[in-house]
């Protein structure tokens, strides 16, 4: 009996990573910030969850990386600005989760996100000319710091790169596809550089490798689903979607502690 618990508890926390995967590769935010509120919600330590979390994205952020090329949803001019601060951002977070608590910070991040999140429903459900309809001549100095806020965020809270990134390249012209695809590509590398730092400060005796490897299994299984999804969704509801999952993200954020 006790093997069977053991076997429905991975079970269900493949699940959860699969269907996490299912939303952050198709609508290009998610995985982090769901995952972690079932892992806090069982108990878990939030700096024990964000490093469990991190991890399984490793591998799972790598698998939907190379799906999202393989199905043409990446702008590479967006992903190395994204990469070179995001990295930095995401090892002082991690920093900062460690050492300092973070609900003001995540109170204002959730007020950010709602207004997005309304701006970019107003603009894909109103405006014939959405923002996806316009050239844009992207300015590397802006992503790098795009990059560095949403690597911060993500570190602090479990989750947060996806809302942040996603929705902000979207309402500044970005194709909706390709703003999903190139920002799952650039965080397998600011995960990498966020587990490094967990690992460099909380050793590997707080990670809970059962929860990874459930999260990442369902998570990989997921991946090619999701990316093969996005380029597939119409752009515009793909617009209507993201802004969805960002109000209900940041609703989250704002109103359950």
């Amino acid at each position: 009996m006790e093997g069977e618990g053991k076997i429905e508890g991975f079970l269900g926390i493949a699940v959860i990573g699969f269907l996490a995967q299912i939303i952050d590769g198709t609508l290009g935010m998610g995985y982090g910030v769901s995952s972690s509120a079932l892992l806090v919600s069982m108990g878990m330590p939030p700096v024990a969850a964000s490093a469990s979390i991190h991890t399984s994205e490793i591998f799972v952020s790598f698998a939907s990386g190379v799906s999202h090329i393989r199905f043409g949803n990446v702008k590479r001019d967006l992903v190395r600005p994204l990469i070179s601060f995001g990295v930095i951002g995401g090892i002082i977070g991690a920093l900062g989760l460690v050492k300092f608590p973070a609900k003001e910070i995540k109170t204002a991040v959730g007020l950010i996100l709602m207004c997005m999140g309304l701006l970019m429903l107003y603009r894909f459900i109103y405006k014939r000319e959405t923002a996806h309809s316009r050239p844009k001549i992207y300015s590397p100095a802006k992503l790098r710091i795009l990059g560095f806020f949403a690597a911060f965020i993500d570190a602090v809270g479990g989750g947060g790169w996806g809302p942040i990134c996603t929705p902000t390249l979207v309402l500044t012209g970005t194709v909706p596809n390709k703003a999903v695809g190139s920002v799952d590509l650039a965080e397998f590398f600011v995960t990498l550089a966020i587990c490094a730092t967990f690992y460099f400060l909380l050793g590997l005796g707080n990670i809970y490798w059962r929860v990874v490897f459930a999260l990442l299994t369902g998570g990989i299984i997921g991946a090619p689903i999701a990316a093969f999804a996005c380029g597939k969704l119409p752009k515009r509801l793909l617009g209507i979607l993201v802004a969805i999952i960002v109000i209900i993200l940041s609703s989250r954020i704002l109103f359950i502690r």
